[in-house]
């Protein structure tokens, strides 16, 4: 099929996610990515782009790494697929074994899914199971964050907080309780109120991604942390989107010492090439659901495709990269040099209002655009003229490139993207650039 043929199917077959199918229909010709590499995409009509946003922020090492395709080449020849339910296998052994190496404190134990919503979801349930079968049955309510994002399962969508998204489907979730995100005093406030019926306080930490890269302050994890003891609540960590080096280390719960007593992890976790998740637990949680067989204490949850051995070996291959090519100590040059070049060409632009940045997850947010403008779409389809794919939450234009991304790339990324937050803030920005990507086409 050729590129129309493509995106005529695509336009009668496919339901795409977070997508007014409407608008994908009649708006500009879609982008469809054939093949990759580094930090580049590349179109079918052979047209490449830096990939700005690491292919929904999962990316690390770049797209087809040697050792990492060859990891997986490696496990094709043993085995693709076996289930985790009666059985084990090598890959799954190994990376539980390395994960809990890694991972903060005593979270030694890795109960593994396929989606960060799916880890949410395990996080939540063991936490109400936990206390549910160890004397403490009446901690069945969960506290969240205000604008929090945890997935989109109903059970991750109950402890989010974004009204954009969730809004809908609040008749079909299970109520929780609302803090102000970075406000240690509020979050007392609301366990001080309802602590003995808390099961968990869910927090993104650091950064709250899908809000907007909104930050949190110096020492609220911290106190997060210290608010759940005081309480005896259990603190669930969503590192789904920080894990893996996004913050400059490779979990955001380093940067103040935390340690969560459930974790999840995903995204990056293969390096963003197979759906694998997991749900990192202390010792004390899975002590909690040990006994003799009649007790039923057993965690009854699974999925077909748990500890998948092809995206176990990915993982593998994955922190392999992190320790051979000291992928954490090049994020930290990358995220200066980051900040330096937001600074210089982006920050003096009159339609951009706050930079929000840690480590290489930043959000520039648009000002002085009307809400029907579309800012951050407009940002996106310039900036795919110019040869870079990004792509905004709302108003505030997300750069998240692969850790691996050049000096030279990351150059051209910052420079494009100011130039793009320019052209879209022309009078005439929308008609301009859907004529310029027809054109293009």
């Amino acid at each position: 099929m050729n590129t129309d043929e493509l995106i005529a199917a695509d336009r009668l077959h496919l339901w795409h996610p977070f997508t007014q199918q409407q608008g994908w229909v009649d708006d500009e010709p879609p982008l469809i990515i054939e093949s990759a590499s580094g930090c580049r995409l590349t179109d079918t009509d052979g047209n490449s782009y830096i990939d700005g946003v690491s292919s929904l922020w999962c990316n690390v090492h770049g797209h087809r790494h040697p050792a990492i395709d060859q990891a997986v080449r490696d496990q094709l020849d043993r085995v693709a697929h076996t289930t985790m339910l009666g059985l084990s296998h090598p890959s799954a052994i190994r990376l539980a074994e390395r994960l809990a190496a890694l991972a903060p404190g005593d979270l030694n134990r890795v109960f593994y899914s396929d989606s960060g919503s799916t880890a949410v979801e395990i996080a939540i349930k063991m936490a109400f199971q936990y206390h549910a079968q160890n004397g403490e049955p009446q901690r069945k309510r969960f506290v969240r964050l205000r604008e929090a994002y945890h997935g989109d399962t109903l059970g991750s969508v109950s402890v989010g907080g974004m009204e954009l998204f969730h809004s809908i489907y609040r008749p079909l979730l299970f109520e929780t309780l609302e803090a102000e995100p970075g406000d240690a005093n509020d979050l007392a406030r609301v366990l001080d109120e309802h602590g003995g019926e808390v099961a968990a306080v869910i927090v993104e930490p650091l950064v709250q991604g899908a809000a907007g890269m909104l930050l949190q302050p110096a020492g609220y994890l911290t106190e997060v942390r210290r608010l759940c003891d005081e309480h005896g609540i259990l603190m669930i960590a969503d590192e789904v989107a920080t894990g893996f080096g996004r913050t400059g280390m490779m979990f955001a719960c380093e940067h103040e010492a935390v340690e969560p007593d459930l974790m999840c992890v995903a995204k990056g976790l293969t390096g963003g090439y197979l759906p694998l998740a997991a749900t990192l637990s202390s010792e004390r949680i899975y002590q909690g659901f040990l006994g003799a067989h009649p007790e039923y204490r057993t965690f009854f949850h699974g999925h077909t495709y748990t500890g998948n051995p092809l995206a176990c070996a990915a993982a593998l291959a994955t922190l392999d990269v992190f320790e051979n090519e000291q992928t954490l100590d090049r994020v930290k040059a990358s995220a200066a040099l980051l900040g330096e070049l937001l600074a210089a060409e982006v920050e003096p632009i009159a339609s951009v209002g706050e930079i929000r940045r840690v480590g290489l997850m930043c959000g520039i947010e648009l000002q002085g655009f009307e809400p029907e403008r579309r800012s951050g779409h407009l940002v996106t389809l310039a900036a795919r003229l110019r040869g870079v794919i990004v792509r905004p939450l709302g108003d505030v234009v997300v750069l998240m490139p692969p850790l691996s991304i050049s000096e030279t790339e990351l150059r051209e990324l910052v420079s494009t993207v100011a130039a793009s937050i320019e052209a879209a803030a022309e009078p005439d920005a929308e008609q301009t650039l859907v004529k310029a990507l027809a054109a293009a086409s």
